[in-house]
């Protein structure tokens, strides 16, 4: 492979038609493309050709889409990474800054007032969204590796004693593995991992038999970001409370893809991440049942999170405000707040069903590539993958893939391990390529990536 030279990445906006991003800014401004001719033999869309999928009529969201990368039109298929941003939240965001930027909880001007309210409203709409009983309910956090970690120091230094027992399973993100390795060192409590089943998905007859009077808590994940697979939480929670257990579920490539309900799943934690929901990066949250959250000490000390400090102590504010010392992002939040109006405003239900016919269709084209294997099950009547494949080919890195795929095609997928190494050893690879799709993309965007992926392969075997 010496000698092959990859072109630099190169940056051009490209859209089918006039788009007109709304914003906050003094003078609206509308925004004309011409259309590209492209290369591929996939089919070219036209305004007036273009079905009405959800895909199609949510791209004028999404300004970012509307370019070109590399001398190609940009094909995003990244999104379990981190999802695109409508203009909604954008504006949100900057209406913030722009408008009532100021420190909440902490002034009664009208300015610290009026970004106290919007968020504290955020944290209703998020409460919504997951329809946790109550707002207070909802932690704030930077991530939802953050959220794992305050669960991890704050219940599980607490309440984890030699010998408890916590169960994982070997396909969970590092962040839902390193902070429960970092307490079991700790605490002296042990991890015990079920392993996959011959369809590759955690092996639910397995987890059920390793929960005994032993297991404190089930930390799993909803939906693999690897496997594309998904858990059943609500049985999980009843086998885990029959023996007093608690459940932290890892949510982040569920909720934003698919109703969740807390109070439906009875799990005791739940966490997510805005930046995978359209929402803004540096912002998550924790729900976390009221009794819980009460019984539990700060994570973090500092201002915002105490009722009283003296010089030889210092008492702590109730759920939420305990864990959320400092000042939070509270641009990010409300623009969280308005990332799920914009997601409830289409709808979950259909957003879901829309991204199940996506990852069949993308599952059945990928798999008719020559000499690629996708990872987790197959799609069936009865087995509903993520809109998400995982894959090898056979002879070539994946980041070799993506590179090519990147500069020479302008198709975004990612490479690597997915902060998922032991699943990826257990697998037998050291890493694999990954495209994730969300409701913005289209069948059209799948017909380009398979089409530029037949092209990769053919370069790269051409050196063989």
């Amino acid at each position: 492979m010496e000698g092959v030279a990859m072109k630099l990445p190169s940056f051009k906006s490209l859209a089918p038609a006039a788009i007109s991003v709304a914003s906050t800014f003094s003078t609206r401004r509308s925004f004309s493309f011409a259309r590209r001719s492209s290369s591929l033999s996939a089919a070219t869309i036209t305004a007036d050709s273009e079905p009405a999928s959800l895909g199609h009529r949510a791209r004028k969201d999404f300004r970012i889409l509307h370019q070109e990368v590399n001398g190609s039109k940009l094909v995003y298929l990244d999104s379990a990474a981190t999802s695109q941003k409508p203009a909604a939240v954008l504006e949100a965001l900057q209406n913030y800054y722009e408008f009532y930027n100021s420190n909440v909880h902490r002034g009664i001007h009208y300015l610290s007032a009026k970004a106290t309210d919007e968020f504290e409203l955020a944290r209703k709409k998020v409460a919504r969204f997951i329809n946790a009983s109550d707002s207070r309910e909802i932690v704030f956090t930077r991530n939802a590796t953050e959220a794992i970690n305050l669960v991890a120091y704050s219940w599980g230094l607490s309440n984890l004693k030699p010998g408890d027992e916590v169960i994982l399973t070997v396909a969970e993100h590092h962040s839902c593995i390193v902070p429960w390795q970092i307490v079991s060192q700790k605490t002296g409590a042990v991890l015990k991992f079920v392993t996959l089943n011959e369809d590759e998905v955690p092996d639910i007859d397995m987890l059920r038999e390793m929960i005994s009077e032993k297991t404190k808590l089930v930390a799993v994940h909803h939906v693999s970001n690897v496997l594309a697979s998904s858990l059943p939480i609500e049985e999980i929670v009843v086998w885990a409370h029959d023996v007093g257990a608690k459940v932290l579920v890892d949510a982040c490539q569920s909720v934003p893809h698919m109703v969740v309900d807390v109070q439906k799943l009875n799990a005791d934690f739940l966490v997510a991440s805005s930046h995978k929901m359209c929402g803004p990066t540096g912002i998550g949250f924790l729900y976390g049942k009221s009794d819980l959250l009460l019984a539990m000490p700060p994570f973090l000390g500092g201002g915002e999170m105490i009722s009283d400090v003296f010089l030889d102590h210092s008492t702590y504010a109730e759920p939420p405000s305990r864990f959320e010392a400092g000042t939070p992002a509270i641009g990010e939040a409300i623009a969280l707040g308005a990332a799920c109006d914009y997601l409830s405003d289409i709808g979950m239900p259909k957003i879901h069903e829309y991204e199940v016919e996506l990852a069949k269709y993308l599952y059945e084209k990928l798999a008719s590539v020559p000499d690629v294997r996708i990872y987790g099950p197959r799609p069936s009547e009865s087995v509903q993958r993520a809109a998400l494949c995982s894959f090898n080919v056979e002879g070539l890195h994946p980041t070799d893939l993506a590179t090519f795929l990147d500069q020479q095609h302008g198709v975004a997928i990612r490479s690597g391990h997915h902060c998922a190494q032991p699943l990826h050893r257990y697998l037998g690879v050291n890493a694999s390529a990954r495209a994730s799709l969300y409701f913005y993309n289209t069948k059209e965007d799948v017909d380009s990536f398979i089409v530029a992926l037949a092209d990769t392969v053919s370069f790269f075997n051409s050196f063989k």
